[in-house]
């Protein structure tokens, strides 16, 4: 697997990593044993940039990946999140300053681990400032809890002011050729000031794989209220699906692995974590880094399935107009 390299302190990571979201929520049922199957493949197969979050599950998904790093830690790059919270209430966004230790210290209890190498804010909490909170999550790093400091679906402004803080290392978004409204100015902003691209939902929560029954979704699986999949607006994204599996025919490839590999076309600063707890499906998504396309495909995709083409929105999250990850 190649490298590639986040922030200005360069952390190296896999070129794609794992997402493990959906080993504990918002895809259906969960299966423990392959998903602790499919996370040791992953490191079989050099996946080894992982991504969880306090509020997956519950805490539920930081302790099924502990079961995996108990015996392979250091094979690991390991991000985790902290900030919403989910409770009987549903969810929230918590970025108090006088919290962030005590969100990190219960990470780190569940991932049985003694530091993560990526520590991202899950949301930027509208009532506190972020360089309140980045100043908390820089005394992690002083501490050696943390080494190095993300966030995750800020906006310019906010990013700007993150990094008057501390460095940097990442900027978690949801990017994808489904879903591309950070290029506007949420990534030129990441770039300018060096920050690396972590896209989650890479293949639009598996909308761009062409293989997701959208009729057959239940009320478990987050897509079941996601726009994009339902009505004209996914009828009209399936067609141009259906181009884009088409033209991975010709290239002897998948729907899927194209969409990853547009997204690493898009600089050596991205690395997608399309996730699965299918072992299949991950040895499918890792071969997506051997395709290299050339600035001519990245074009040819633009003219079949340009950006504007696509229909629908986001779901909201917390008053903003974010996806529910």
């Amino acid at each position: 697997m190649l490298a590639r390299y986040l922030g200005p302190e360069r952390l190296q990571v896999s070129a794609i990593g794992l997402g493990c979201m959906g080993m504990s929520q918002g895809y259906g049922p969960t299966d423990d044993s392959a998903s602790v199957a499919a996370l040791h493949r992953a490191l079989d197969l050099g996946v080894a940039f992982w991504d969880t979050a306090m509020s997956y599950g519950r805490g539920h998904n930081e302790e099924l990946v502990s079961r995996v790093l108990a015996d392979r830690r250091d094979e690991v790059v390991l991000a985790t999140k902290f900030g919403i919270v989910r409770d009987d209430d549903g969810p929230r966004i918590d970025g108090r300053p006088e919290h962030v230790r005590d969100y990190c210290d219960a990470s780190l209890r569940r991932l049985n681990t003694d530091f993560v190498d990526l520590y991202y804010q899950h949301r930027v909490d509208p009532d506190v400032p972020i360089e309140e909170t980045v100043g908390a999550m820089a005394e992690l790093v002083a501490e050696g809890k943390v080494a190095h400091v993300g966030v995750s679906e800020a906006s310019a402004d906010e990013l700007a002011r993150a990094a008057t803080v501390h460095p940097i290392a990442a900027l978690q978004c949801e990017w994808s050729l489904l879903w591309r409204g950070a290029e506007d100015d949420v990534i030129p902003t990441a770039r300018r000031l060096g920050m690396g691209i972590v896209p989650y939902s890479p293949l639009g929560r598996g909308f761009l794989t062409g293989t997701v029954d959208t009729a057959g979704l239940t009320s478990d699986d987050l897509r079941h209220s996601d726009p994009r999949f339902t009505g004209v607006a996914g009828a009209r994204n399936r067609t141009l699906v259906d181009q884009l599996r088409r033209v991975a025919w010709e290239w002897d490839a998948t729907a899927a692995q194209i969409a990853i590999a547009w997204l690493l076309a898009q600089g050596d600063d991205v690395v997608p974590i399309p996730g699965t707890k299918s072992i299949d499906r991950l040895e499918e998504n890792r071969a997506a880094t051997e395709l290299a396309l050339s600035d001519a495909d990245v074009e040819r995709l633009e003219r079949l399935a340009p950006r504007r083409a696509w229909a629908g929105d986001r779901v909201a999250f917390a008053g903003r107009q974010l996806a529910r990850n």
